[in-house]
């Protein structure tokens, strides 16, 4: 709590978004930043299709540990290709801060970036905010930012978002979507912004993230991703948090991971769980991350499926689209079991769905 006076006046300049462009350096923007406030009626979509997307983040690693991939006639081609081939028209990349292996950091995420632009897809880019895996149970703090005091903590947040971005931009790469947190259902970046323990915190930080990507691409649309898509009672939680608390965004992003028996529940109780976010917060809604165990391609198919029909089906065609999380995985790579290609590197029947 030191520092209160000072916190208080930077947060707050955190949260005032003016009509204007900053005229501060990016090294030093920091929270005072002020980037173009774009409402959603404003914004103008690159694209207006509907998102078939795929989350292809391993294709790196995969490929650099000698995986080569299929297509159905058992040819060997390009993972954007094949990916291609099935109507797959967006891509989704995550971002580490400094992973200790190197994979998904800005670097390689730039790279898969640019083979996704070639291939003439859409991408999105999903901060994670660690230097590894995040979700409900893990937020932890990039190593470099864990001593941070929560003022530098935003700070921290807001220039790693603008420079990476500014990286992808230089790179002639524009993102359709950016995802700020990944499977943000209690926060991110543990603990200062655990929502469960301080959702002012974890709201200040949602707009660091916010005004970072507007500052760079006025147009990109913000995701907030939760996981648990059916859970209405989360959503609510965390979404009426974020609004008393003063976050923006644009999105509200769902997983949705459900069993070979309980997928037609789980898409239903989805759906009526979208709604209820675009009527409660007049926001769109996507499905950022969907999977089914790679054992029953035929009952994924379906579950696909329904689950396109039913986000097309949104009101107000306020459902954007459907990521598949990881499709390529295959042989059991890093112990993932619920990928779409088969052993022998090429795609199941679930790949018809999109």
């Amino acid at each position: 709590m030191k520092k209160i006076s000072i916190l208080s006046s930077v947060l707050l300049l955190c949260l005032n978004f003016s009509c204007k462009e900053s005229s501060v350096k990016p090294a030093n923007a920091g929270l005072i930043s002020s980037a173009t406030h774009v409402s959603p009626h404003s914004v103008t979509d690159a694209s207006t299709s509907f998102a078939n997307g795929s989350d292809v983040s391993w294709v790196t690693q995969m490929e650099a540990s000698g995986l080569k991939f299929y297509n159905s006639s058992g040819t060997q081609q390009d993972l954007f290709t094949i990916l291609k081939g099935y109507g797959i028209n967006s891509i989704r990349l995550r971002a580490w801060v400094n992973p200790s292996s190197g994979w998904c950091n800005t670097a390689d995420v730039v790279a898969k970036a640019i083979r996704a632009k070639n291939a003439g897809m859409n991408v999105m880019i999903d901060f994670h905010y660690s230097d590894t895996w995040t979700d409900p149970g893990d937020q932890n703090k990039p190593a470099a930012w864990a001593s941070l005091s929560f003022t530098d903590l935003m700070t921290a947040t807001y220039n790693y978002t603008y420079n990476t971005l500014n990286t992808l931009k230089s790179n002639g790469i524009t993102p359709l979507w950016v995802q700020v947190g990944n499977e943000t259902s209690d926060g991110m970046l543990w603990q200062d912004g655990r929502a469960s323990v301080n959702m002012k915190n974890f709201a200040w930080l949602v707009n660091c993230g916010y005004n970072a990507t507007k500052a760079i691409f006025p147009s990109a649309k913000v995701i907030v991703h939760l996981a648990n898509g059916y859970d209405n009672t989360t959503y609510r939680w965390m979404f009426d948090g974020l609004k008393a608390n003063g976050a923006s965004w644009d999105v509200i992003g769902m997983s949705l991971y459900p069993t070979t028996s309980n997928w037609s529940t789980y898409n239903s109780e989805c759906l009526t769980n979208m709604n209820d976010m675009v009527s409660r917060y007049g926001k769109q809604v996507m499905i950022c991350e969907a999977g089914m165990s790679e054992s029953a391609p035929t009952t994924c198919e379906s579950f696909l499926s329904d689950l396109i029909t039913k986000v097309k089906s949104v009101s107000g065609s306020n459902g954007l689209g459907v990521f598949y999380w990881e499709p390529e995985a295959y042989n059991n790579w890093q112990g993932y079991g619920s990928g779409a290609f088969d052993p022998t590197g090429k795609p199941t029947v679930a790949m018809n769905a999109f």
